[in-house]
């Protein structure tokens, strides 16, 4: 079992960064592919950013390509989720998420790959 609790959220103005801090408790964390979303009000929950169980590989939603980087550490059972050059339409709650990987190349994009969730944090880009 793996219990998330995500930090790092708040407010920050357009062109701004921040960084998303998850941080796992469990002992088979580094079985676990991790991956970010987020849901903005009256909105379905999206995929954001996805790593393997060794953070070797990764990948992105079109809409942050290129400015949001997702890393992970399996010493400190720790993922992040570096955002750059922030717009309004990031604004959400995000939510850190492992999904249980039986391969070493495994990154889900789907939310019903993932069985833990984080409570999520709160971003806010004002323009």
């Amino acid at each position: 079992q793996v219990h998330l609790v995500e930090s790092g959220g708040g407010l920050v103005q357009a062109g701004g960064s921040l960084r998303l801090s998850c941080a796992a408790s469990g002992s088979t964390f580094s079985s676990y592919a991790m991956g970010w979303f987020r849901q903005a009000p009256d909105k379905e929950r999206e995929f954001v950013a996805g790593t393997t169980w060794s953070g070797g590989a990764t990948r992105y939603d079109d809409s942050v390509k290129g400015r949001f980087t997702i890393s992970r550490d399996n010493a400190k059972k720790m993922v992040y989720l570096q955002m750059n050059s922030l717009k309004p339409e990031d604004t959400a709650v995000y939510y850190c998420a492992a999904g249980y990987s039986g391969a070493a190349f495994n990154i889900y994009t789907n939310r019903r790959s993932y069985d833990y969730w984080g409570q999520g944090t709160q971003v806010t880009v004002s323009s």
